[in-house]
């Protein structure tokens, strides 16, 4: 006659096992996500973020970001900031910074400004929507209703993405799409 409690311990451990190594295969799936964060940054920029221009009296200070696993066949990284609110009909680019190297996790607080020299070295700023290679932080309309910033970092394919520090965000944008492995992004809102 069979056993039924044997069978049955032994099917509960096959199930289990099964269970135990789906959520491992998960779990290290996800910890494999392409991930950037901020440590300067929560959900809204505070004026220490924000633009030094356009009626804004803010620091214009860029944020600390950092991102972890990046694919392995990362060559180098590219960095953008990107008003999808901006009143202009095609958005605003605030910020362009492509060919960091592929061994840097880190920008460091005002690596935007690009008299501070804080940018990762081989690294190009180009020139965004107000027509000067860097930073410049958000500055929306008074009374506009909160404007979605999004901060994203690229992946790429290539040490050298061929562009200069006068390409537009559209041109650069276009030849990201091209080399792009993963990429990562935070939104960060900002009103006046």
């Amino acid at each position: 006659m069979p056993n039924f409690e044997s069978d049955l311990n032994i099917t509960d451990m096959k199930f289990i096992a099964c269970l135990l190594l789906a959520a491992f295969m998960a779990g290290t799936a996800f910890a494999q996500t392409f991930t950037l964060k901020s440590n300067s940054l929560g959900g809204q920029f505070t004026n220490e973020f924000t633009a030094n221009a356009f009626g804004c009296s803010g620091g214009n200070n860029s944020p600390e970001l950092n991102w972890s696993n990046a694919p392995a066949a990362t060559k180098s990284f590219a960095v953008t900031m990107y008003d999808f609110d901006a009143p202009t009909g095609s958005g605003f680019w605030h910020w362009i910074m492509v060919n960091i190297p592929g061994t840097v996790r880190e920008l460091k607080q005002n690596a935007g400004d690009t008299k501070a020299n804080l940018a990762p070295g081989g690294s190009l700023q180009s020139v965004n929507d107000a027509g000067f290679a860097g930073y410049l932080g958000p500055c929306p309309p008074v009374n506009d209703a909160p404007h979605r910033y999004m901060i994203t970092i690229y992946a790429l394919d290539t040490e050298r993405l061929g562009t200069t520090a006068s390409s537009s965000g559209a041109l650069t944008g276009f030849l990201l799409g091209q080399h792009t492995l993963a990429k990562a992004s935070l939104v960060v809102y900002c009103k006046r």
